[in-house]
């Protein structure tokens, strides 16, 4: 059987970029628009958002900027760290494609075949929210940690630990983790100043999505530097807070409910 190679890039426990997502970054820049691009490789427009938020989340930097005007009332560019990501996707496929090339018949003479490298790459997390981001801070004592995480100049994000966790993560100020945060631990306020919590986290952001159904609705801040964070609330709540792209909002989450992940 001939086997293709493909490149997947993922951290752990962090929703994998493969092909699919780098054909939707080449059609938006070929397209011109995000709507565009998604009708270009058959998904929905919210489909095609969630790809691009997740691939921003995961490269550290923003991929695309919007501009007004251009097809469907709305445009986007790819910014340098977009091209970029599509350059090395094509180098790395091609690169991936002559070292299988080389090592295929080894593998066959072992009884190992190509698939069996490969059938873990693809693992994926049921976290809406996979951040990256590097520990600032650790206060710990005897049972728990809390880690101070930036993830962007202006917002940091803390989140609970064992202290067990804390050393078998290895972790400490300096280094580099994802963070994974279920969209419905996330809760949503607007106002001008951060409302009086016991939520450890209160996440400073503009509205840049509400998709809402009957029942729910997903809202997605941009928080800063190209990243996004997501909330899944009622659909009521959405109404009753008058949520609406460009709108300042805030959003809550508990410490514990912030989980953290190491390459």
């Amino acid at each position: 059987m001939a086997i293709e190679a493909l490149v997947t890039l993922k951290g752990e426990n962090v929703p994998a970029v493969g092909r699919e997502r780098l054909r939707l970054l080449e059609a938006v820049a070929r397209e011109g628009s995000i709507s565009a691009g998604a009708r270009a490789v058959g998904i929905t427009y919210k489909a095609a958002w969630d790809g691009l938020d997740a691939m921003a989340n995961l490269f550290g930097k923003p991929l695309l900027v919007g501009r007004a005007g251009g097809r469907a009332g709305g445009g986007a560019t790819l910014t340098a760290t977009g091209y970029s990501v599509i350059e090395a996707f094509r180098r790395m496929e091609a690169e991936m494609a002559r070292v299988l090339r080389t090592i295929e018949p080894e593998l066959a003479e072992a009884g190992v075949s190509p698939l069996d490298l490969v059938s873990g790459f693809l693992m994926k997390t049921s976290a809406r929210n996979a951040i990256r981001g590097s520990i600032i801070n650790i206060v710990s004592d005897t049972l728990s940690a809390e880690v101070e995480i930036s993830v962007s100049p202006q917002t940091t994000i803390h989140s609970l630990v064992t202290h067990a966790s804390m050393e078998e993560l290895g972790l400490c100020a300096g280094r580099p983790v994802t963070l994974l945060i279920k969209a419905p631990f996330v809760a949503i306020a607007t106002g001008k100043t951060a409302p009086k919590t016991s939520a450890r986290n209160c996440i400073n952001g503009i509205v840049s999505r509400c998709e809402a159904s009957t029942v729910s609705a997903e809202i997605v801040l941009d928080i800063g530097a190209g990243k996004t964070l997501a909330a899944s609330v009622t659909a009521q709540s959405a109404k009753s807070l008058r949520l609406s792209p460009g709108k300042p909002a805030f959003a809550l989450f508990d410490a514990a409910h912030v989980i953290i992940a190491i390459n």
